[in-house]
């Protein structure tokens, strides 16, 4: 996985990632960069920006980390027997931006992991990384082949569902219980018919304005806020 921008550079140089190279504009000079990287003596190949153009679509300021590929863990990683757990699935979302928002989210309120779908679905990929601003490695993603089966996992571990969609309940007046699974939508279709149909409760954030919904990763970060503050 290539991974550039400042800020998310400085992320992963200061945590124990392994990089295997780093690529820099040539004439780079943001010195905090520079010493981290020689601090870890990895390997430095400069190029031109025309040459780093081609090598990441992002705006890559200059520099560019190579680093493993992101790994996936488990379900069972992100549960780990806990008496108190929240997971947030998403079910189809196809936007990275969506997806790298959602995790910073998820680090920052507490929620214990999430779960994607392994086809037709966005995965862990430069943008994500990069939206992300250097929180991916702190949070617990599990890729999985089924959704149906893995929900029914859920509720066989404890968990409630609840799924994100217009004409549910107002999430102002849901308590949540201990074990909470928050469904996320697709950006176009909403809940897949078949995951709607299995969740426990449905819940809706109100629209008072003109716009009658609310970009995927907005709804989410409400609602992951609304779990963590009233369970």
């Amino acid at each position: 996985m290539l991974v550039s921008g400042r800020n998310n550079v400085k992320e992963i140089l200061k945590d124990n990632i392994v990089v295997k190279k780093a690529y820099l504009q040539t004439n780079f000079n943001e010195q905090d960069i520079l010493s981290l990287i020689n601090k870890k003596k990895i390997t430095i190949v400069y190029q031109d920006k025309y040459q780093l153009d081609k090598i990441v679509k992002n705006n890559h300021q200059g520099v560019v980390l190579e680093i493993d590929d992101y790994k996936y863990c488990t379900i069972d990683d992100i549960i780990n027997n806990k008496d108190k757990c929240s997971i947030v699935i998403l079910d189809h979302l196809e936007d990275p931006h969506n997806l790298g928002a959602i995790i910073r989210t998820v680090e920052a309120s507490g929620i214990d992991g999430i779960i994607i779908p392994l086809n037709r679905s966005v995965s862990v990929n430069e943008t994500v990384m990069k939206t992300s601003v250097g929180t991916l490695f702190n949070v617990k993603i599990s890729q999985v082949t089924n959704l149906m089966n893995t929900i029914k996992y859920l509720k066989k571990q404890g968990f409630w569902i609840y799924g994100a969609d217009m004409d549910g309940e107002d999430f102002k007046n849901i308590k949540y219980p201990s074990k909470t699974c928050l469904i996320i939508g697709n950006e176009g279709n909403g809940l897949s018919r078949i995951v709607r149909e299995s969740c426990d409760f449905i819940v809706s954030i109100p629209m008072t304005g003109k716009v009658n919904s609310l970009n995927a990763s907005v709804a989410a970060g409400i609602l992951m806020y609304s779990i963590v503050s009233n369970k």
